[in-house]
């Protein structure tokens, strides 16, 4: 069994910066991509931001330029500095894996708030 446990949400004033982490734990040889997904009251879950095993990145539009991946293969680990939020931004922030455990498996998070005020 594969596990993510994320953290840094909360709450933060509009213009505001806060970094969300999340590792992975449990019986895997590697991860491919890891990657923060979002989901806000009333809308569907969006993808954020993903990041490769070789450090390739995707961003959403909406967060180009404000938020930024990054991973730390040895400690199994990926985060999101997030950067001039938004109250748009307001949202669970769900970390998501594809991990290599005999065949490629994907494995979400519980989640973390994060909530942005005007």
């Amino acid at each position: 069994q594969v596990q993510l446990v994320e953290s840094g949400g909360g709450l933060v004033q509009a213009g505001g910066s806060l970094r969300l982490s999340c590792a992975a734990s449990g019986s895997f040889t590697g991860i491919y991509t890891m990657g923060w997904y979002r989901q806000a009251p009333g809308k569907q879950r969006e993808l954020v931001a993903t990041i490769t095993s070789r450090d390739s990145t995707n961003y959403a539009d909406s967060v180009k330029g404000r938020f930024t991946i990054s991973r730390d293969n040895a400690k199994n680990t990926v985060y999101l500095q997030m950067n001039s939020l938004k109250p748009e931004d307001t949202a669970v922030y769900y970390c998501h894996a594809d991990v290599v455990a005999g065949a490629l498996r994907s494995s979400w998070g519980q989640g973390t708030q994060v909530t942005v005020s005007s």
